[in-house]
């Protein structure tokens, strides 16, 4: 419910900024603002997530898309290191699919790959932001990613959501450990890194 009603009023207060960059993101994306991928939520149930799209899908001459770093947007570079991108989730969490704290949903491939210990990141909802977050993002390996997304998932409650809201907002002001660089996204993990 807490997730919910925060959800909205962010939505509504944030209405003006929201459309902007649908406009402005349909514009350099040619019609497509919205990134919109099948990803694992809570108990692996599949779901869409909801993201502002940053990058174009320009490919090459034998139809393969191009290197991030050549599809991203300007537009997109600013919402990405703005961390503005993630705001579309909160249609998520009003749709009870994510909550604003909780591991990051990856891709439905890493599922096969997960070790058991790694799989209790879906015992809770997934969040916008969350331990994981907050301790180095995309700067971290994805070994250190799991621990605190299982320490998460074992030792979470309010006040811990509450330190992690605040640590989450400084961070983004600060814009720290936004992305490996505005090029590209992180490296995937093949159950080993």
């Amino acid at each position: 419910m807490l997730d919910f009603t925060v959800s909205l009023i962010l939505l509504i207060g944030i209405s003006p900024i929201f459309v902007t960059l649908i406009i402005l993101l349909a514009i350099a994306n040619k019609g497509t603002p919205f990134f919109i991928q099948k990803r694992p939520g809570k108990n692996e149930r599949i779901f869409s997530i909801i993201k502002f799209k940053t990058m174009n899908d320009k490919k090459n001459v034998h139809g393969n898309l191009l290197p991030d770093k050549d599809r991203l947007t300007r537009v997109g570079a600013f919402v990405r290191k703005t961390s503005l991108d993630e705001i579309p989730q909160l249609i998520n969490v009003l749709k009870g699919e994510m909550s604003l704290i909780g591991p990051r949903p990856l891709i439905i491939a890493y599922l096969p790959i997960y070790n058991n210990t790694q799989k209790k990141r879906h015992n809770v909802r997934p969040g916008i932001t969350g331990w994981a977050q907050v301790n180095g993002r995309n700067s971290i390996s994805w070994t250190k990613k799991f621990e605190y997304d299982v320490w998460y998932v074992e030792h979470h409650n309010f006040l811990l959501d509450l330190k992690i809201l605040g640590l989450t907002l400084k961070k983004v002001l600060k814009k720290e450990d936004v992305n490996l660089s505005e090029e590209q996204t992180s490296e995937y993990f093949n159950g080993k890194n």
